[in-house]
């Protein structure tokens, strides 16, 4: 995981495993939901890529050496439209950043081994985050780590060879509609972690960014423009909150 040098010391420790963890079995079950689950996306993605010109070689690399989901549906997805390469790789890098920050948390909370941590970091995304985070201590969240990130690497991959196989055997994905596969997970995927109202706000302001710019930016520009939501809409909430706060003294 990320973070060289010794084990920052948190304000608020994560306990190791006592008699208020969760049993094994309840955390291995939440995590296999989550990891066949979402896994099974990877069938999508491979229908996708190989829709958008994108070898079986290709295809599979990415899930092997990427593995987020977001960046890879991004990458293609500007690809298909006919973006510039290096502008579609801008996008899906920017969205790939987020995984960072999932590390500096997950780097106190689990406490890997340093011989681990590069191996485990190449887990670190939304999902095995989510479970992680979501156990009561360090005991409990390591298997959730480790559970949701191997179900979901290896299910991912092989619906991925799956899809890219399939979408070769079918010949013109567009024929079939199932350009419309990637998309439609992504939306999916990303609908249940919108959860309060400022989220909202944040994409559906990215949506009209995108949109709006769609029609006149090069391919895969118009993802980078609807970043800007959230400065956006988080300069607005402060000033709003602001406001709030000068009303009440007066």
């Amino acid at each position: 995981m990320p973070g060289p040098g010794s084990e920052p010391a948190s304000p608020h420790p994560v306990p190791e495993a006592g008699p208020a963890g969760r049993p094994d079995r309840a955390v291995v079950r939440d995590a296999l939901g989550v990891g066949v689950a979402v896994g099974l996306s990877g069938f999508a993605f491979g229908v996708t890529s190989a829709g958008a010109g994108l070898s079986l070689l290709q295809t599979c690399a990415l899930s092997l050496l990427v593995f987020t989901g977001a960046s890879q549906f991004a990458l293609v997805g500007a690809l298909a439209a006919g973006g510039n390469p290096f502008t579609a790789a801008a996008g899906a890098f920017f969205l790939g950043t987020r995984n960072a920050f999932y590390g500096l948390r997950l780097s106190q909370l689990l406490a890997l081994p340093r011989p681990v941590r590069p191996l485990a970091a190449h887990w670190v995304i939304d999902e095995t985050a989510a479970v992680s985070l979501a156990q009561p201590d360090r005991r409990a969240a390591r298997v959730g780590f480790t559970v949701t990130g191997l179900t979901l690497y290896v299910l991912w991959n092989l619906t991925t060879l799956l899809g890219a196989l399939g979408a070769e055997a079918v010949g013109d994905t567009d024929a079939w509609g199932l350009d419309a596969a990637g998309p439609a997970v992504f939306l999916a995927l990303l609908a249940p972690m919108l959860r309060t109202a400022t989220e909202r706000a944040v994409a559906g302001v990215a949506v009209v960014l995108g949109l709006g710019f769609l029609p006149v930016l090069p391919a895969g520009v118009p993802v980078l423009v609807a970043a800007l939501a959230a400065p956006v809409v988080l300069w607005c909430e402060g000033r709003r909150a602001g406001r709030t706060a000068k009303g009440a003294d007066r």
